[in-house]
């Protein structure tokens, strides 16, 4: 999940990163609307109905997944790894160089940073998590739909890192825990969550 996600983030990143702003954002979510239509069309995603009954298998041959308690600490091992690398990536000179290029693109190129490697770079790795996480979710789940690779979802990944605080690493957790608890209440009313999680925020 991680190197195909990676393999795409690097095609799509190509093409994105020499624009930066909205247009940057289109070039994005255009490329996202393209692997959708590559899902519903694609024979080996199923289609509508996506990849059902996913096995679960063994890690490393040896710890058998279908238990739910095994799962559950190998998805706490990924979450706390995926956040290290975070955290590293950020406290590294690399992520120093990146926080630059956020203040001010124009003074990084002017110190000699090649700055289009340094978001080509930012933009795979980002890719790569999310590979991550859908993988571990299509394992958990043992379903892949075409709603995983929708614009909603990216959309509500956005809306959790805004609502737990953007620049922060806690943040987004803080996010997601109160996004998906909303959903998990404002489910009973059916037709009108959109709205009532709109009042909301």
């Amino acid at each position: 999940g991680a190197a195909a996600a990676a393999l795409l983030g690097l095609v799509g990143g190509l093409l994105a990163i020499r624009r930066a702003g909205i247009a940057f954002s289109m070039i994005t979510l255009a490329i996202a609307q393209l692997v959708y239509f590559v899902s519903l069309r694609a024979p080996f995603t199923g289609g509508e109905d996506g990849i059902q009954e996913v096995p679960r298998g063994r890690l490393l041959g040896l710890i058998p997944l279908s238990d739910n308690l095994s799962l559950y600490y190998l998805v706490l091992v990924v979450v706390g790894l995926g956040f290290w690398i975070i955290y590293r990536t950020v406290n590294s000179p690399f992520g120093h160089v990146l926080a630059a290029i956020r203040d001010s693109e124009p003074r990084a190129i002017s110190l000699g940073y090649r700055v289009n490697r340094y978001k080509l770079v930012a933009y795979v790795l980002s890719a790569a998590l999310a590979g991550v996480a859908g993988a571990l979710k299509a394992l958990v789940f043992q379903i892949a739909t075409l709603t995983d690779v929708s614009w909603t979802t990216s959309g509500e990944a956005l809306l959790m890192v805004i609502v737990g605080g953007v620049q922060t690493l806690a943040g987004p957790l803080v996010g997601a825990l109160v996004v998906v608890t909303m959903q998990n209440y404002f489910a009973s009313f059916a037709e009108i969550v959109l709205m009532l999680q709109g009042l909301v925020f």
